[in-house]
């Protein structure tokens, strides 16, 4: 197993290899991320191994290339690094941008893509004003949406909305003020985001993008403050897994269903990687641009830091609409983005992927095996088929049909057909909802509301007794009216249901889509509408490694093949030469060693969520002895009263994954805590900690150690272990004393280099950029 220094970044990821055994078990999930999410179904295994499999001999995050690296040749590029590689500025002529490149990347020249910011622009603002910067480089990069604190009318809110409206005006900045919309829905109805661009957003869910064809990822508020002073930002190219789709979606099954079932069954497959869809064209023509927005905007709960779907002609009939739409109506600013012309000039040479190219995965997913899927209560790794959750029949106390993910004009019409459907049943009489529960609707854009008001969908929803909210996130972030509270069942359709989110810790929330929503709120009960019927002999969903083509002779060499070279290459790779025992230089203000004692929170998939409240994360006046005070109170309210300046904070596998927000990094550092370990890191989370100056470590092997002796019928949430760990960062070493008289051990860790060094000892990017515009005035 490798052990990776990620030095709070996914930078650092790519720093170093040790040594270790190789299992056969391990082996065959190599392209799997290193964690304890290894263990797969016997099922699965054999599907990996028999059908047309694409894994890697090769882990391209294991390098560390800079764009001076040698001129490559021509060779195959995946979709993702194509649009990476028309985004990036300073690379060496004929250079190839690979996955594990660290490009300079510029979002957005003329209709090069956008980057988008929300609630969070104000503190954005004063970090960009904190550097010394006047003038916002490229005002066409920049888009303004407030839709997340939306309800919230207190006085501090409202300056601070009035203060971003006046900032974006002087600066030249496109705004659009609360209630008008949810900032990524903005993004898409406006043409803001473009087929094969690159777009950027200070926002965990600008994944969304990929339902239309940008390559999407979110950047974080330090990141969004450099790219308002520069018009640049920087970015790790990640691997790349292509999903093909198989079959067609049955009738009485969406896009969330698709997502929630990819959640569940592939739990941990896609972490941090880039995702691209294919299929045939029929497969991809039963997924409506609706639909595919659903989907790519819940990949974020998957793990993954973007995912798109080719540029097809679903998509093209799409913008033929809107292009058309554009033309007609005089009060669409669409206009200056979208023609039929620039649509013509973008099919006539389309962005995709090159055959042959390289992708660290494959997975296939056949979606005529696929049912209606819920996901929940709080985790969107646990999904189940309806068929098997309804007929516990699960209370429901609230439904809510909101959020950028599901509450288009389509997901409402959807929503409200289940009430028309159960009219003819009733007389032709509109049901109400089942009694005690509380339906909440808000759609993603007052746009979309208009048109399920021309459609009529919008005055059912009221009829039956559906409480409205203003087009924004509301409930989804736990912001505002109809929050769950205490032992309270939620059902939704929009992307998040960690525990606390949407309101009480003690209350139970469930996905699904704005049917099975729907339905559950007519009947009470978590239920579906009866429309999917499953075939005969109905088996469960077809899904698997590889692309899901009929085995052959010469897919099943190409697997040999496959195992033969991936294990060279990890017998290499665990090859410790005389070249690990050399010293990484130290630079001035940073430590050589880090000590402390371990405080262990045994959790898989610690989001954000539990790491920092929602609820704080726009409370932009909390003091850092604020912030200390509610740091992992979501995961464990007495965190607080355990931890102690100086320790060590260790946890499982994809820490920090969920939202965007950089306080879950800095709660860390007011809490006086130097270091985390994991297993693996949220991307994004890493992204905040070395922009912030927090630094982190992936030792799984740490982890297996401690959940061996620290078992789970003695499990504490929050752990003080006796042991303690001391990461020598001149040798690149992690040394481990398992208590007093415990184990003594030593694991190799990656160099620390000395540009992340650089970062992390001026207190952060930020300050380092201010740095960098005081050495570019002088």
């Amino acid at each position: 197993m490798s052990h990776r220094a990620v030095a709070g970044a996914s930078w650092a990821r790519s720093l170093g290899r040790a040594s270790s055994r190789i299992s056969s078990q391990r082996l065959l999930n190599q392209r799997l991320p290193r964690t304890s999410f290894y263990q797969h179904s016997y099922r699965r295994l054999i599907r990996m191994m028999t059908s047309d499999r694409a894994t890697s001999s090769h882990d391209p995050g294991m390098e560390f290339p800079f764009t001076d690296a040698p001129t490559e040749k021509k060779a195959p590029q995946t979709l993702t690094e194509k649009i990476v590689q028309r985004h990036a500025v300073g690379l060496p002529e004929g250079k190839l941008v690979r996955s594990g490149d660290y490009v300079q990347i510029e979002p957005y020249r003329s209709n090069h893509g956008s980057f988008r910011a929300h609630d969070n622009t104000w503190p954005v603002a004063k970090k960009y004003m904190s550097m010394g910067a006047t003038r916002v480089k490229d005002p066409r990069q920049l888009v303004f949406a407030l839709d997340h604190d939306v309800q919230n009318k207190s006085e501090s809110n409202l300056k601070k909305y009035e203060q971003i409206e006046v900032f974006a005006k002087k600066h030249g900045v496109v705004f659009f003020p609360a209630a008008y919309a949810i900032g990524h829905q903005v993004m898409v109805e406006e043409l803001f985001v473009w087929p094969g661009k690159l777009c950027v957003a200070s926002d965990s869910h600008s994944n969304m993008y990929g339902g239309v064809s940008s390559l999407g990822t979110a950047v974080v508020r330090t990141d969004s403050a450099s790219i308002w002073a520069t018009g640049k930002s920087w970015f790790q190219v990640p691997p790349v897994a292509q999903v093909t789709f198989t079959g067609t979606l049955p009738p009485g099954v969406t896009g969330k269903d698709v997502i929630i079932a990819l959640c569940g069954l592939f739990k941990s497959d896609v972490l941090n990687h880039a995702v691209e869809f294919k299929g045939s064209e029929e497969t991809l023509a039963s997924i409506s641009v609706d639909n595919r927005l659903t989907i790519s905007n819940m990949s974020t709960e998957w793990s993954a830091l973007s995912a798109m779907f080719p540029i097809d002609q679903t998509l093209e009939h799409w913008l033929r609409y809107k292009a058309t739409e554009a033309a007609m109506f005089k009060d669409r600013t669409t206009r200056e983005r979208i023609t039929h012309e620039k649509i013509d000039e973008l099919y006539a040479d389309p962005v995709q992927a090159d055959p042959g190219a390289y992708y660290a995965k494959q997975l296939y997913f056949n979606l005529s095996t696929l049912s209606p899927y819920v996901s929940g209560p709080n985790s969107v790794k646990v999904s189940t088929p309806l068929s098997e959750l309804a007929p516990k029949k699960i209370k429901v106390d609230r439904a809510y049909i909101i959020s950028c993910t599901n509450s288009r004009a389509s997901d409402i019409a959807a929503a409200a057909k289940v009430f028309q459907d159960a009219a003819k049943a009733n007389g032709g009489k509109i049901p109400k909802i089942a009694e005690g529960v509380k339906l909440y609707i808000a759609a993603a854009s007052a746009r979309e509301q208009a048109i399920a008001e021309d459609e009529g969908s919008w005055q059912t929803l009221l009829e039956v007794g559906s409480i409205p909210l203003p087009p924004s996130c509301g409930p989804c972030i736990g912001l505002g009216r109809g929050l769950l509270e205490d032992g309270e069942v939620g059902i939704s359709a929009s992307n998040r249901n960690f525990k606390g989110r949407m309101g009480s810790r003690n209350a139970h929330a469930y996905l699904a889509s704005p049917e099975v929503v729907a339905a559950s709120a007519l009947s009470g009960v978590i239920s579906g509408t009866g429309v999917y019927e499953a075939p005969a002999n109905y088996s469960g969903v077809d899904f698997g490694y590889g692309t899901g083509s009929p085995v052959t002779t010469e897919s099943e060499l190409g697997n040999v093949l496959e195992q033969l070279e991936s294990l060279i290459d990890r017998v290499e790779s665990s090859v410790v030469d005389d070249t690990s025992k050399a010293t990484t230089k130290i630079l001035p203000g940073f430590p050589e060693k880090i000590s402390g004692e371990i405080v262990f929170c045994d959790a898989d998939n610690l989001d954000t969520d539990n790491i920092y409240p929602g609820k704080y994360t726009y409370q932009d006046d909390i003091t850092g002895e604020g912030m200390a005070s509610v740091c992992m109170s979501n995961y464990d309210p007495d965190f607080g009263l355990v931890v102690k300046p100086n320790d060590i904070l260790v946890s499982g596998f994809n820490f920090g994954c969920g939202s965007s927000r950089e306080q879950a990094a800095t709660a860390i550092l007011a809490k006086q805590i130097p270091l985390v370990v994991a297993g693996s890191f949220g991307n994004i989370f890493s992204r905040n900690s070395i922009n912030n100056g927090l630094l982190g470590l992936e030792v799984p092997r740490l982890i297996e150690r401690l959940r061996a002796t620290f078992t789970s019928s003695d499990k504490l949430s929050t752990r003080r272990t006796g042991w303690t760990l001391t990461w020598d960062v001149a040798r690149s070493v992690v040394k481990v004393q398992e208590g007093k008289n415990g184990d003594r051990w030593e694991e190799k860790v990656g160099e620390f280099a000395e540009n992340l060094q650089e970062i992390v000892a001026k207190g952060g990017l930020e300050n380092w950029i201010k740095h960098e515009i005081m050495k570019t005035e002088a």
